[in-house]
């Protein structure tokens, strides 16, 4: 196939997407997947491509790209000695939220996203993101509802649940994570960093399950491995690796609070955008 003037185009446009995505994904620990499902929503719209599919290859091509950000991100996070391995990965294998999260994002891909319509995934991403972003904003910083992370028998359903609405949101950890973890008395720093482990486990099943979910189907971008594009994650992730060790540096200088209010911000206005551009508002 032939690269034409659309792909160029496309690939223009997300060049500055995938450098503000790296950003985010070193400051807040999300991935970029905020950033970058919006964006691709958009773009894909805007070049005509059809509404069945514009979302889930937006979403798809987001958990693509959120596998590079989390393994740069995270390591970044490590030197700073701010990642909780004990619960991301313990001795116990089947005490660990990674394993979980992943069972529940591949699961989401596969088998629920495609009964979704574009509508549904999008109304999916916004009540979740505008939800958690007003907790975040409105919340008291030291309002917590427990001492810890729920453990036991509640991490298969806690992690599994967090697996399948990031997988279906096409985020990373953080936009869920954060705020759970915040909740459960985390430091807001020590749960960014940790969250950026969480997006690896969450968007490798991921990326997978949309490939094998969107394989064939009808009216996707050039150059597209089932739901994923091609040229989407090539662009994006690579200027996405450029950027994200300016967000982790930034994010160790601002004080908690202020991250946790500046993340909120930035999830709600790309919630409340997303929510105008599906019902053409």
């Amino acid at each position: 196939m032939e690269f034409s003037p659309e792909i160029l185009y496309l690939a223009a446009i997300l060049g500055s997407v995938g450098a503000l995505a790296g950003f985010s994904a070193g400051l807040f620990g999300i991935g970029g997947g905020a950033i970058m499902v919006p964006a691709l929503f958009f773009t894909l719209t805007f070049m005509g491509f059809p509404a069945d599919v514009t979302m889930h290859c937006a979403v798809a091509t987001s958990a693509a790209i959120i596998i590079v950000n989390a393994i740069r991100s995270v390591k970044k996070h490590h030197a700073h000695g701010a990642v909780d391995w004990e619960l991301l990965w313990p001795k116990n294998k089947l005490q660990s939220y990674a394993l979980w999260v992943g069972l529940g994002s591949f699961a989401a891909a596969l088998w629920l996203a495609p009964l979704l319509s574009g509508r549904d995934l999008t109304l999916i991403f916004v009540v979740i993101a505008s939800v958690l972003s007003l907790q975040l904003i409105f919340g008291k910083s030291d309002w917590t509802i427990r001492k810890t992370i729920p453990g036991g028998a509640a991490r298969p359903l806690v992690g599994s649940s967090v697996g399948a609405l990031s997988s279906l949101m096409g985020v990373g950890g953080g936009t869920i994570m954060v705020p759970l973890m915040v909740v459960c008395s985390v430091p807001f720093h020590r749960a960014v960093a940790t969250s950026s482990g969480f997006g690896l486990a969450i968007a490798a099943p991921a990326t997978l399950g949309f490939i094998i979910s969107g394989w064939g189907a009808a009216g996707r971008p050039a150059f597209s491995l089932g739901y994923v594009n091609g040229v989407g994650f090539a662009v994006i992730a690579c200027t996405a690796f450029l950027t994200i060790p300016l967000g982790v540096k930034l994010a160790h200088r601002l004080s908690q609070e202020k991250l946790r209010v500046v993340f909120g911000y930035c999830l709600l206005f790309v919630a409340l955008n997303m929510l105008r551009k599906s019902f053409g508002a």
